[in-house]
Parts: C-alpha cells; structure tokens; sequence
C-alpha cells in the first residue's frame, strides 16, 4: 500500500526484515520504559532506532512477554497534505522572505581610505 500524490514525491522506502523486498508501510518503535512496540503510520524520516514495515510484518508483529504492543491505523487520506496545510506553507515562506526594514545608508567617507575596518551603527 504505497501512497502517492501527484504534488508529493515519496522515495519508497523498504521493510526492515531481513530478506522482505516490499514497500514499508509502517515504522516500529520501541518504548523501554514502557515495556511497548509502538506501530504507527511510516514516518516522515528513517530514524536510527525505529524500522519501517511492510504491510505483513506491520500486521503480524508480535512482543516479547510482558510488553505490549500498540497499533495506530490511520486513514490512508489524512497523510497527506492538505491544501490548508501548503497554503499555510506557502504564507510563511512568503512571510519570511519579506524584508523587514531597510538596510541602514552608511555616511559617506571624506577624503582618503582611513583603512579597512569602520564602525556600522546599530539598529533601533
């Protein structure tokens, strides 16, 4: 199940089980201090301590006695973005590039070079 947008472009990324060739579906995290192996949608970026699953191992992932294991589904269509969440995107990067204020104008320098460091004034 490899979900696809024509405005997202997703890198599949493969199972974690040895010898498994199908698309990752799901990341696997383990909580220590809880005792749990957390299943949830695959996340935005490989981490280092969690791995991504296929469909089959998503679904018949077991824990060790004692832990618990815990399941968030997700609906396959609240993955991706909406346009709310790229029109809220676009506002702040077009926000962040607005100037601020005007460069301060240095004061002309009279006669010969004094040398090559000078004093710029700080901004209120």
């Amino acid at each position: 199940m490899r979900i696809t947008s024509p405005s997202v472009r997703q890198q599949a990324r493969r199972c974690s089980r040895s010898g498994c060739a199908n698309a990752a579906v799901a990341t696997l995290t383990y909580v220590y201090a809880d005792s749990t192996a957390v299943v949830g949608p695959l996340a935005s970026f490989s981490e280092p301590h969690s791995y991504d699953l296929c469909e089959t191992h998503g679904q018949r992932l077991t824990a060790p006695r004692g832990w618990e294991v815990v399941r968030h589904e997700v609906n396959p269509d609240d993955i991706l973005p909406s346009t709310d969440d790229l029109l809220a995107l676009a506002d702040a990067v077009r926000e962040a590039a607005r100037p601020t204020h005007a460069p301060p104008e240095l004061p002309p320098t009279s006669g010969g070079r004094r040398g090559h460091l000078r004093a710029v004034p700080l901004l209120p």
